[in-house]
């Protein structure tokens, strides 16, 4: 025997819809799209009337359930279609309100003051290294982060088994198609001269990778190479154009020296050491009292890198030189710490010159 409650089901779900009727008219003279929500969820929620209905369905016969399931999927039906409908009006009563509000008025003037922001160390030296690189003639080139083995190693004469190849000192990016973050900008100076005829006078400044961190050494770290290639180069060239360079950078009065030094890519090679920018060249601890702090490396390029891009050796001749950036704002701004310069401090950041 059925019950009576389910023999009821047409009946109740015309009542119900009558119901859902009469609060859909409420919610849509409301304009709330908080209220549509509600609604629907009372309806066709998981404890919604509609629900409750399709779940007294099971308890009626076989003959009574096919008029019963009619009419509470004809309600169902009609409640889901309405209320898709109201949402799609909820949403031109939202906008609708939005655009009737009261506007911002942005040409208020500002009674609090706003700090502004500061260059950072770094790209205040990139600027000032970059501007007398240009005074002297070089034109800024550059080149890709992520390079071939070619660009970075093999075009600049190391060799297959040279230790700044190893996965300690070199991030690759995938080793087996010698894919790897350059170590050095000395790649820009293979796209340069692959691409340029001489005569060159390139500067290359930007990031560069190596497996390393401590006070003086940071995974990522900025470096600038300069290079000049023409016919009749000579190290005097190199020298000459150097010691121009450090002078407008760090003043008239500073010192350049080169000391002999090995580099794969130049022959003859050198370390070049500026002289001590705290001491003056009288010897302090920075200098470890030697009155010479190392910046960088130079010399003339090799005939195997020319060999390398098809340039004669026999007709042209180069030099190269380079530094890092983040050492020459170090010595610049008289920094004790590399790693200041990464840390993203606003108090340190605040002893720079404002962005104006």
């Amino acid at each position: 025997m059925t019950d009576s409650l389910t023999q009821a089901l047409p009946a109740r779900a015309a009542a119900l819809a009558a119901d859902f009727d009469r609060e859909l008219a409420a919610v849509e003279a409301s304009r709330s799209g908080d209220r549509v929500e509600e609604l629907r969820v009372a309806f066709l929620g998981r404890k919604g009337k509609v629900t409750a209905l399709l779940e007294d369905l099971r308890n009626c016969s076989k003959e009574e359930r096919p008029a019963a399931g009619r009419a509470i999927n004809e309600l169902k039906q009609h409640v889901e279609a309405r209320v898709s409908a109201l949402k799609e009006k909820a949403q031109e009563w939202e906008l609708g309100a939005r655009l009737n509000a009261e506007p911002l008025d942005i040409s208020l003037p500002v009674t609090a003051s706003v700090p502004r922001g500061s260059l950072h160390p770094v790209t205040l030296i990139r600027r000032e290294l970059l501007n007398e690189f240009r005074r002297l003639g070089f034109t800024v080139y550059d080149g890709p982060e992520i390079d071939y083995d070619f660009y970075n190693f093999s075009a600049l004469n190391m060799p297959s088994d040279h230790p700044a190849r190893d996965m300690q000192d070199t991030f690759y990016v995938r080793e087996q198609e010698h894919l790897l973050l350059r170590t050095h900008t000395s790649n820009i100076q293979i796209h340069c001269m692959l691409n340029e005829r001489p005569p060159l006078r390139i500067v290359a400044p930007g990031r560069v990778f190596r497996v390393d961190s401590d006070p003086t050494h940071t995974p990522m770290f900025h470096q600038i190479e300069a290079f000049v290639v023409d016919r009749g180069i000579t190290f005097a060239h190199m020298k000459g154009v150097i010691d121009a360079f450090m002078k407008a950078v760090f003043g008239s009065s500073m010192k350049t020296r080169l000391r002999p030094s090995f580099f794969p890519f130049v022959e003859p090679g050198a370390e070049l050491d500026l002289q001590c920018v705290h001491c003056q060249g009288k010897g302090c601890r920075l200098c470890k009292h030697t009155g010479w702090l190392e910046v960088g490396g130079c010399g003339m390029i090799h005939p195997n890198v020319f060999e390398a891009v098809e340039y004669d050796s026999e007709v042209y001749s180069g030099f190269a030189f380079g530094f890092g950036i983040d050492r020459m704002a170090m010595l610049k701004y008289k920094l004790d710490d590399l790693r200041q310069l990464f840390e993203g401090s606003h108090s340190f950041l605040g002893h720079f010159p404002l962005f104006t």
